[in-house]
């Protein structure tokens, strides 16, 4: 399997986000991800950009991947911090980087209205280029997903976190399942499993089934991804527990569908070599 969203990050660079005092305050480097996956049997993981707020980051990331192709083999970095440059000057980072370029780039925010204009800029490039583009949009994310793969069919669309979602114990989620089924229609927009053990935290687990199985059914396993958000899910459980959650409900599948959801779809999407 391939654990398609974990970060590594030390907050004495950067990432404001991560508050003082709190178990994520501290520096999580790949020695620690190869740790939390072993025994889990995964054939790597796609290092996803956690808001450190530079392009060098980009850089970072880059570097671990081709240091440790063993242990990573793909990477999301931020567009947030190369909109500034303009399209053109990304354009050439992607060239000069060649085959060391990202698997996609990330764009979040409340909503896509919130993102910013020059970010948003670089998608086009994405389009042209080949790679996904990512969204961690905590509302509509799913109707935004479905209304930027329309305007750009060669665009994988890649939606973190089930489009996050309410949690399912503060009522039903009529909104976001009918975005799920408009999404279902785009095939250029694929789920990401993911952040289930925090964000649905306390749900039973009979719940979280359903749901994930939902989503699996509704917009088809070879448009899915599994994730464990480490070290994210560590506030609620260990790197193990979050697969677990993303695996949860889909015993029904064929061993085909199971092969998608656990590696083809991410070899397929993120353009893994190898």
């Amino acid at each position: 399997m391939i654990d398609c969203h974990v970060h590594v990050w030390d907050p004495a660079q950067g990432f404001p986000w991560i508050r003082p005092g709190t178990p994520l305050h501290r520096a999580y480097t790949e020695g620690d991800l190869e740790a939390s996956g072993a025994g889990l049997g995964l054939a790597g993981a796609i290092l996803v950009e956690a808001s450190r707020g530079d392009a060098g980051e980009t850089q970072a990331l880059r570097q671990l991947r081709i240091q440790r192709p063993d242990l990573i083999a793909g990477y999301v970095g931020n567009l947030h911090v190369h909109g500034d440059s303009g399209p053109g000057a990304f354009r050439a980072l992607l060239g000069e980087f060649g085959d060391t370029r990202p698997n996609a780039m990330r764009i979040g925010g409340r909503d896509w209205a919130a993102t910013p204009v020059s970010a948003r800029d670089l998608v086009p490039v994405l389009a042209e280029t080949g790679l996904a583009l990512e969204l961690n949009l905590y509302q509509r994310a799913l109707r935004t997903a479905v209304e930027v793969a329309e305007r750009h069919p060669d665009l994988s669309v890649v939606v973190d976190h089930l489009g996050n979602p309410p949690r399912l114990g503060t009522g039903e989620p009529r909104e976001w399942c009918a975005d799920l089924e408009r999404a279902a229609e785009a095939g250029n927009v694929v789920v990401k499993i993911s952040g289930l053990l925090t964000q649905q935290h306390g749900v039973p687990g009979r719940q979280l089934a359903r749901l994930v199985g939902h989503v699996v059914d509704t917009i088809g396993p070879e448009r899915c991804l599994l994730a464990s958000d480490w070290p994210v899910c560590l506030t609620r459980g260990t790197r193990a527990d979050s697969l677990a959650a993303s695996r949860t409900g889909l015993g029904h599948l064929t061993p085909a569908q199971t092969r998608h959801l656990a590696q083809d779809t991410a070899r397929r999407v993120y353009r893994l070599r190898g």
